[in-house]
């Protein structure tokens, strides 16, 4: 099956109704892309996952996607070799799995989770080693990121350092751009990341190489629009009506939606299979795709953004409540 860049887009994208498919969603989206990575021969690259500081999040969500399910991922699209959740094996046996991959440059795809403990020789983070002489994940990231076809940089904690790298850290937490600025990688942020930007960018790198990049590395198939452009209550915020609580209707943005300055499609990707997303359930963006999230800049998590900050939009100032 041939399935062309171009096309590739459109079902990772909005533009999926255009192929025929039942939209972004739903079998169709697997049953395309595994038909194409086999004809190509592109699949089960072998995929390295290594956890940094991080909850998890990013685990659980590609774990828990709906379409495509993800024994369909492992066995159609990648070859998942190590990773701390799921792997059947541990200890040593598990270890001798990264010592290899280090000998095997261009053959595996490096998945990064969480950011990078740098304080006390990366101390705070550690995988293997002993008691005297830990492996910390500073590391293991410095030992397999040379060696990586490509690095996928799941969650803003990888990408741009996240919550671990917010004011008042301890661990000297840094992103992997950091830890390695001229390394081959691409940054899927998120708090957590949608497993369609995951999934999608992996089949991407498989098909055709690196996707294109916004100047954050972020693929643009997935953050090329702000999250204001999209989003239902867009006309609210056109109309000056703003909601005074998160039970309110109206548009969010005194109570410190980040919309005007996120990039992602959240808005009509929805997660959940595309059950609900963060606006639609009354709560505020807080920006979590974005290099500044947590602290922005000081304005925190849901302080009003300021004017200067709107990137464009058009600043309207509030000229009645919803609750009015």
């Amino acid at each position: 099956m041939s399935l062309s860049r171009r096309n590739f887009i459109k079902l990772m994208s909005s533009g999926a109704a255009a192929l025929g498919v039942s939209g972004i969603i739903g079998p169709a989206w697997l049953n395309t892309v595994s038909k194409a990575l086999a004809a190509n021969k592109a699949g089960n690259i072998p995929v390295i996952w290594l956890q940094g500081q991080s909850c998890a999040g990013c685990s659980v969500s590609t774990i828990n996607t709906r379409f495509p399910d993800i024994a369909e991922v492992l066995i159609s699209i990648i070859s998942l070799e190590f990773h701390p959740n799921i792997m059947a094996s541990s200890g040593y046996l598990a270890l001798s799995i990264l010592e290899n991959a280090t000998k095997k440059a261009g053959e595996f795809v490096l998945v990064v989770e969480g950011s990078i403990s740098t304080a006390d020789k990366g101390l705070y983070s550690t995988m293997g080693g002993d008691d005297n002489n830990p492996t910390t994940t500073l590391d293991w990231v410095k030992k397999l990121g040379p060696s990586a076809k490509a690095i996928l940089n799941v969650g803003t904690c990888s990408s741009f350092g996240g919550i671990p790298a917010a004011d008042g850290q301890e661990t000297g937490a840094k992103s992997v751009p950091e830890i390695l600025p001229g390394a081959t990688m691409i940054n899927i942020p998120g708090c957590p990341s949608h497993p369609d930007w995951v999934i999608g960018t992996i089949a991407h790198v498989l098909l055709y190489g690196l996707p294109e990049l916004d100047r954050d590395r972020r693929p643009k198939m997935f953050f090329a629009n702000l999250v204001h452009e999209l989003c239902e209550r867009r006309h609210y915020y056109e109309e000056g009506i703003m909601a005074e609580d998160y039970s309110d209707e109206g548009c969010l943005h005194e109570l410190g939606c980040k919309g005007p300055i996120a990039h992602c499609d959240a808005s009509i990707r929805g997660w959940n299979n595309r059950v609900n997303w963060c606006v639609r359930s009354g709560g505020p963006c807080i920006g979590c795709t974005e290099p500044s999230f947590p602290d922005h800049k000081g304005d925190g998590l849901y302080a009003a953004l300021p004017e200067s900050a709107l990137q464009g939009i058009a600043w309207v100032k509030n000229k009645k409540t919803a609750a009015a």
